[in-house]
């Protein structure tokens, strides 16, 4: 088999589904790895790459919410987890703690299969990250960003608190800067996977975020719009501890 075909880590405590879903999508190119629950999960992840986790909520044991919870604490690894009909709160959460889409139960194998190769698409898409600390000051166009605070102060030394999401959103800017990030990207780097990809969160927060560092808001200089791409953040970026 190709090895630079996706892998695969398919969990779910059903074996049926785990045999069934390996043979339909290593017949459509991908390999595959498969875990009945968290302990054999950890335990193939220790083995070798992954690229992308299908995860069942509903299992025995540690349920798969809780499995998405460690996998977004320890890797960036997309996530496409698996629900039952009607556990719309099941979705919501999983969605809240960083699952890249869902499917519910019972599926067609080809729309897990499209959400899969849309998944991998978004996230393989995304250019690489600057490495910044979690401390110290981020300086650009005149603003300097305490990292350990999250605050952002002017030149005038006014210092402007920033919520968790203005603080999330702009790191990602920060992060690469120059780059046109899409919508769908700055989704999958902020993690606010609670926003159906499709709407205009994204939209709204680059607008509060614009109000606190832009001169002028109406015409935005530093967060610049690309028609039909995404969203540029322009100024020269500065690290320092």
């Amino acid at each position: 088999m190709d090895a630079q075909q996706p892998h695969l880590l398919i969990v779910d405590d059903d074996r049926e589904i785990r045999e069934s879903l390996s043979r339909y999508l290593i017949k459509n190119g991908y390999r595959v790895s498969a875990a009945d629950g968290g302990p054999a999960m950890k335990r193939v992840l220790a083995a070798g790459a992954i690229d992308l986790v299908i995860l069942d909520v509903m299992m025995p044991g540690e349920d798969g919410l809780t499995l998405c919870c460690f996998l977004r604490e320890t890797t960036r690894l997309p996530i496409v987890m698996l629900t039952a009909v009607g556990e719309q709160t099941d979705r919501i959460i999983g969605l809240e703690m960083g699952a890249d889409d869902y499917i519910v139960k019972p599926f067609n194998p080809r729309e897990l299969l499209a959400r899969i190769r849309a998944v991998i698409r978004r996230t393989h898409s995304l250019p690489p990250e600057q490495t910044t600390p979690a401390s110290g000051l981020v300086k650009f166009a005149g603003l300097a960003l305490d990292m350990a605070r999250h605050e952002l102060t002017g030149t005038d030394g006014v210092a402007m608190p920033l919520s968790q999401g203005e603080f999330t959103l702009l790191m990602a800017f920060i992060d690469h800067p120059g780059r046109v990030l899409t919508r769908d990207q700055l989704l999958d780097l902020t993690r606010g996977r609670a926003a159906i990809p499709f709407d205009r969160s994204i939209d709204n927060q680059v607008s509060r975020l614009r109000r606190k560092i832009e001169p002028d808001p109406k015409s935005p200089t530093l967060i610049q719009t690309v028609w039909g791409g995404g969203y540029r953040f322009t100024p020269d970026v500065e690290r320092s501890e």
